[in-house]
């Protein structure tokens, strides 16, 4: 008779633990700039929002949670970069520097979704919208998906539903009941095909911005106006989602842009491993967060894999190889804390579809931009230089020469020998455009 109560109290514990276990949502824009919405990354830089863009309830999201005025991107192109959000890893060590790369080494195991099933396997995993990448979703952990989908699978020709944006809510929205009905907690990704080009928006929601059009491309900016509200109403119908199912208190809300664009400030745009290709708007909402806070210490989007694990699973390790850091501690103590990763640089590289093949690195407040061509190398204060207008090789010829040690060493780790030595020849893809400069 003793063992009742006991298996009572146990069974009891084992739901109240259950329950407790944290959603989590990731929501990606696409092509985001730094600048894209009406939030101001970085509160005293007028020019880190738009005036134009209109994203009233990430600006309520903004408010509930922290924004990061220095967020990136693992690379300045879409695929890479998703693949590295999947993995927890940068390009190089992925074997993936560039989309045209398919040796990429990290086996799916790894993977954000698979690992996060080993931890607490009580998770369920979804991902909707554009995806990007060879291997599956569900090869990847995910139960449930839109499968393998790539940037025309979001123009639409249904007037109702442009960019897919308002149909993929709906599947989130079913997606989330399904888990709370169920008793299952859930890790949910939305990746919008918004803002990408070609823009779509609503009728009534571009009659707003008519008075944008005109010559030239003002038209086409009128569009992504539109197109950037369209997109924040459906960020806005998943984060009622969350109240309405009586969850937004025990869900970790991300969100992030795979890839910058361009801005009135910033150095570059998609495509380069200027600030502007790279640097991308961040917003984490979830328990424990103070509203309204903010925070300048340089995170990535690798991070999210060890992010993730360490609100639903605290002590579960990373893969091996992993590179990112948690953001926990940092999101808990209202920025104070730092992120521990195993490498304490940033590294991105971009040797296609791109005029001068290059790469970058940043370490504290200094980047190097590398360019193989020339073999010339570009060092960045971007604490007092967030342009990147000034170059301080000469200045400061010690941390330049650092820098671009560190960098050669990390590339040359993740593509090999032969392929390091192929960049270091000269050897560059043939697809490269002509007549694009460096940076602006």
């Amino acid at each position: 008779m003793k063992t009742i109560p006991l298996a009572i109290a146990f069974l009891a514990f084992s739901i109240h633990a259950y329950a407790k276990a944290p959603n989590i949502l990731f929501i990606l824009a696409d092509d985001q700039s730094w600048s894209g919405t009406s939030v101001r990354m970085k509160v005293d830089e007028p020019l880190s929002g738009s005036t134009v863009f209109k994203t009233p309830n990430l600006e309520k999201l903004a408010a509930q949670g922290m924004t990061f005025s220095q967020a990136y991107a693992a690379h300045c192109k879409c695929e890479c970069s998703r693949a590295a959000i999947q993995m927890g890893r940068t390009t190089t060590t992925l074997n993936a520097p560039d989309k045209q790369s398919r040796n990429w080494s990290a086996p799916v195991t790894h993977s954000l979704a698979n690992t996060l099933k080993k931890a607490d396997g009580s998770y369920k995993a979804a991902h909707f919208g554009k995806w990007q990448w060879f291997h599956s979703p569900e090869s990847m952990g995910y139960d449930t998906s839109d499968g393998i989908t790539m940037n025309e699978d979001g123009d639409t020709t249904d007037p109702e539903d442009p960019k897919q944006s308002f149909s993929m809510t709906r599947r989130a929205k079913s997606f989330m009941q399904a888990q709370v009905q169920s008793g299952h907690p859930f890790y949910l990704q939305l990746s919008y095909y918004a803002v990408h080009q070609k823009p779509q928006a609503l009728a009534a929601t571009l009659k707003k911005y008519e008075s944008l059009s005109g010559g030239g491309g003002r038209g086409d900016r009128a569009a992504m106006a539109a197109m950037t509200e369209d997109f924040d109403t459906c960020v806005g119908e998943v984060l009622k989602q969350l109240d309405e199912l009586g969850i937004a208190d025990n869900t970790l809300v991300i969100y992030m842009s795979d890839n910058g664009g361009r801005t009135e400030i910033l150095n570059g745009s998609k495509g380069d491993l200027g600030e502007g290709g790279l640097r991308v708007p961040l917003i984490v909402r979830g328990p424990g967060i103070k509203g309204g806070t903010r925070c300048d210490t340089p995170v990535i989007i690798y991070d999210l894999t060890a992010t993730v694990l360490d609100f639903a699973a605290p002590g579960f390790a990373l893969p091996k190889g992993g590179e990112g850091g948690s953001w926990k501690p940092m999101l808990l103590s209202g920025g104070k804390e730092s992120v521990k990763r195993p490498i304490d640089r940033f590294v991105w590289h971009q040797a296609v579809e791109v005029a001068h093949p290059q790469s970058a690195i940043r370490h504290d407040d200094y980047k190097l931009l590398y360019f193989w061509d020339t073999k010339e190398g570009l060092l960045f204060d971007l604490k007092n230089d967030l342009s990147e207008s000034r170059d301080e090789a000469k200045k400061h010829p010690d941390i330049a020469k650092r820098l671009e040690t560190e960098l050669k060493t990390h590339i040359r780790s993740g593509l090999g020998e032969q392929a390091f030595g192929a960049l270091e020849r000269g050897e560059f893809s043939k697809d490269r455009p002509k007549g694009k400069g460096k940076g602006k």
